[in-house]
């Protein structure tokens, strides 16, 4: 039950009629039971995109990068720490959400046997907000190993431009190289920033608003029990 069905239900009782502490506690926990059940749901469907993700980076690992790479001029290789780095930001995401959701079904696995109400909901809401820094964290990661792989590649592609076949160097323009820089900067902030707005809002979708529906029920909660001292 949501803060809507809460109001219609509040809105259908007689008047002068009120709800006691059980009743309020009830639909409290029905309202806590429906989140819960919708983040179990938004969990399964981020396992989905997970394993999406896993197999465009295998995809990409396996057949894109090694095409690309024996297509590249000779005497133009990729650092290896850049390689390292993009299988580090990718393995942070994975370890990220599988431990997000074994943290998360070991706190309803327990709760279900010792928790009550507010502890449950305490425990599920620091989960959540532990797993919104991890995230944050191998997002930033996965940010700065695409930031660094393009700016390498730029690097790269001037420096071969600058040099001949025959290893003489050729002039080029300052002010068409400047443009260049400048275009390829700007094309990367618009693909970083992209990236990180599109995960941002697939993050608070999924997670993040149910964070401070959570608070509001354990809010009330608190409030209902603090009546009572």
């Amino acid at each position: 039950m949501d803060l809507n069905d809460l109001k219609k239900t509040w809105n259908k009782l007689p008047a002068g009629k009120e709800l006691d502490e059980s009743q309020l506690r009830s639909m409290l926990s029905k309202r806590t039971g429906s989140l819960i059940e919708r983040i179990d749901r938004n969990i399964r469907i981020g396992f989905l995109v997970l394993f999406a993700l896993i197999l465009l980076f295998a995809f990409d690992d396996f057949f894109v990068s090694p095409t690309v790479l024996k297509s590249l001029p000779e005497g133009v290789n990729v650092p290896q720490w850049l390689v390292f780095l993009g299988v580090f930001s990718n393995a942070l995401i994975f370890t990220t959400f599988l431990y997000f959701v074994i943290k998360y079904y070991r706190v309803r696995k327990n709760c279900d046997v010792i928790c009550d109400l507010r502890e449950t909901l305490k425990k599920i809401i620091n989960t959540l907000q532990l797993y919104k820094r991890l995230f944050y964290l191998a997002l930033a990661t996965f940010m700065v190993a695409i930031g660094l792989a393009f700016i390498s590649g730029l690097y790269q592609g001037v420096n071969v431009s600058m040099a001949s076949e025959a290893g003489e160097v050729l002039q080029i323009d300052s002010g068409k190289l400047v443009l260049l820089i400048v275009i390829g900067l700007l094309v990367l902030t618009i693909l970083v920033g992209g990236i990180f707005l599109f995960l941002r809002w697939g993050f608070r979708k999924l997670y993040g608003n149910y964070i401070s529906k959570l608070k509001a029920t354990l809010k009330e909660l608190e409030g209902i029990e603090d009546e009572n001292l």
